[in-house]
């Protein structure tokens, strides 16, 4: 989930189109629970085949960056490895969280309470290896660059807009601006009408671009020092000091500073706090990746899906636009190469 900057960052809505021709590093896991969590049936049941796989994920990644190609724009999807052993007790947080909405989504369930229902349901999503590999196989086929990080995704996806591989990385949480990425794109995937969580209401989104140099600046604080502060709000890696949000954590932090001056103030401690302060800021992430695009293997994507009871007309006709957009985009990259002898 990350830590939760709402509170103090001004997005810029931006259209699709304007990211036009653009390379994004793409948060996998992050969009892959976003599929998860929004394509449901309306009791709450994720998408699945007659033998019970799930299959939202399939139908996110297929057809919703059907939509990003078309827009121009050129998905990276970047995997999360190993992750670090101070991630641990979060992971098992969201484990019990993720339990304990299962158990009230099978209550509301058997009430017949169907909108509570589906509002639990969206907090059951879990990462289980056939869902990673029936993501990585369907991306694969269909021609999109993978990589695969040697710890977080939001980590990889940053090292890569640093070094101007992409221009953005894609993700919902926060945390990819502490990790030093230039650039933010939330809402990538999302854009349109959608539910807020817990209330019979409705609201669009948009996508959102987030430039890291402008927020610091809003703050006035340098990165470093946003690091600081995050880790008084509570990160993936430590649990934050109880009563201190992200309003107060920023004055705390331009006052005393730094975190160890904050510490001394306040009387708390962080522990392995210089570690996680090292997490994110001096992080090396590979350089074992490509960014370029395949063909898609167009009957291997068909064979897959259909196998996942996917209808076979609506899978060549994603396959089409994409192609087509692939198409579109090649020619007008050529253009402008002839144009610049002129």
């Amino acid at each position: 989930m990350g830590v939760n900057l709402s509170d103090l960052v001004e997005p810029r809505t931006v259209e699709l189109d304007e990211l036009r021709g653009k390379k994004v590093a793409v948060d996998t896991y992050n969009i892959a629970y976003q599929f998860m969590s929004a394509i449901r049936q309306p009791d709450g049941f994720p998408l699945s085949d007659k033998q019970g796989r799930i299959t939202s994920h399939l139908s996110g990644f297929l057809y919703r960056t059907a939509n990003l190609v078309e827009s121009g724009i050129e998905p990276i999807f970047v995997f999360d490895g190993k992750p670090h052993k101070l991630k641990a007790a979060t992971l098992e947080e969201r484990k019990e969280r993720r339990d304990k909405a299962q158990e009230e989504w099978k209550a509301a369930i058997e009430k017949g309470d169907m909108k509570t229902a589906y509002t639990k349901a969206q907090q059951t999503s879990r990462m289980t290896p056939e869902v990673r590999d029936s993501a990585k196989e369907l991306i694969g086929y269909l021609g999109f660059p993978m990589v695969m990080a040697p710890s977080d995704g939001e980590q990889q996806a940053a090292f890569m807009c640093n070094r101007k591989d992409v221009y953005a990385a894609a993700s919902q949480d926060f945390d990819s601006l502490l990790f030093g990425t230039p650039l933010l794109l939330r809402n990538l995937t999302l854009t349109g009408r959608r539910k807020v969580p817990g209330k019979d209401i409705y609201k669009e989104i948009k996508t959102e671009i987030i430039d890291s140099n402008e927020f610091l600046t809003t703050l006035g604080i340098t990165r470093e020092q946003l690091v600081d502060m995050c880790m008084l709000i509570g990160t993936d890696f430590n649990q934050g000091i109880k009563g201190i949000g992200p309003k107060k954590a920023l004055k705390l932090i331009k006052d005393n500073g730094n975190l160890e001056c904050v510490m001394t103030k306040i009387g708390e401690n962080i522990p392995d706090y210089e570690e996680i302060r090292d997490i994110f800021l001096n992080y090396s992430g590979t350089e074992d990746y490509e960014t370029k695009f395949k063909p898609i293997d167009r009957q291997a994507v068909v064979d897959m899906l259909v196998s996942y009871d996917f209808d076979e007309g609506r899978v060549n006709s994603a396959l089409d636009r994409i192609e087509k957009a692939r198409k579109e985009a090649a020619a007008k990259k050529k253009q402008r190469s002839l144009d610049s002898w002129f």
